[in-house]
C-alpha cells in the first residue's frame, strides 16, 4: 500500500460497504459513551448503604433505616431494591426476598440498556466488512478478466482495496465487545454485591 493515504481516501476506496460501516461505527460508539455515562451517574456502590441500614436494623430502628433508604435520589441504585425488601419483610421471608430481586433484576435491566445492540454490532460489523470485501474481490476478478495486460500490480491494488472493508469492521467488532465485556463486568459485580446484601439483611429482619 502506498504512504500517505488518509482515512477520508481508505474510506472512499472502501467502496459503498463502507457507509454501512460508519454507521455502525457511530452506533457502537454513541451507545459506549451514553452507557459509561449512565453507569456513571448511577452510583453503583453496595457496601456502604447496606452496612448503614444493617446497624439501623442491629439497633432495632428498622423505620429510620426505611426512611434512609427513601431519602435516597434514584442515583443511589441499591438503595431502592433495599427499600423493596425493607417494605415486604412484614410479608415474611420468601415476600422480601421476591420483591428485592425483583427490583434488582428491573435495576439491572435498566443498566444493561443497549448491550443488546452492542453484541448485534460485534457480529454485523465483521461480517459487512467480509461481504464489503467479497464485492471488491468480485470486482478486482472482474479487472482481472477484462483487462488485455495482466499485471502484479493490477491484481494486489484491487485484493488490498477489497480488505480494506474488513479491517474497519474487525476494528469496529472489537471495540465493541472490550466495551461489552468492561460494562458487564461493572454490573456483574454489581449484582452480585447486591445478592450477598439481601442475604445478610434477611436474617436481622427475620431477627
Amino acid at each position: 500500500m502506498e504512504k500517505g493515504f488518509s482515512l477520508i481516501e481508505l474510506f472512499k476506496l472502501g467502496g459503498p460497504f463502507m457507509w454501512v460501516l460508519l454507521a455502525f461505527s457511530i452506533a457502537t460508539i454513541a451507545i459506549v459513551i451514553e452507557r459509561c455515562i449512565y453507569l456513571a451517574w448511577h452510583n453503583c456502590k453496595v457496601a456502604p448503604v447496606a452496612e448503614k441500614v444493617k446497624e439501623f436494623l442491629q439497633e432495632g430502628k428498622k423505620d429510620e433505616a426505611e426512611k434512609l433508604l427513601a431519602s435516597y435520589t434514584r442515583k443511589q441504585t441499591v438503595a431502592s431494591i433495599l427499600l423493596a425488601l425493607l417494605t415486604n419483610s412484614k410479608y415474611g421471608e420468601n415476600r422480601m426476598e421476591r420483591a428485592a430481586e425483583s427490583e434488582a433484576q428491573e435495576r439491572i435491566r435498566r443498566m444493561e440498556n443497549g448491550f443488546n445492540y452492542l453484541t448485534a454490532l460485534s457480529s454485523l460489523a465483521p461480517l459487512t466488512g467480509f461481504l464489503g470485501t467479497v464485492s471488491g474481490m468480485i470486482g478486482a476478478f472482474q479487472s482481472i478478466a477484462e483487462a488485455t495486460d495482466v499485471n502484479a500490480q493490477l491484481v494486489a491494488g484491487g485484493i488490498y482495496e477489497a480488505l480494506i472493508t474488513t479491517v474497519f469492521g474487525l476494528i469496529i467488532a472489537i471495540i465493541a465487545l472490550v466495551a461489552y465485556n468492561l460494562l458487564i463486568q461493572k454490573i456483574d459485580t454489581f449484582a452480585a454485591e447486591t445478592s450477598k446484601a439481601i442475604n445478610d439483611l434477611v436474617p436481622e429482619l427475620i431477627a
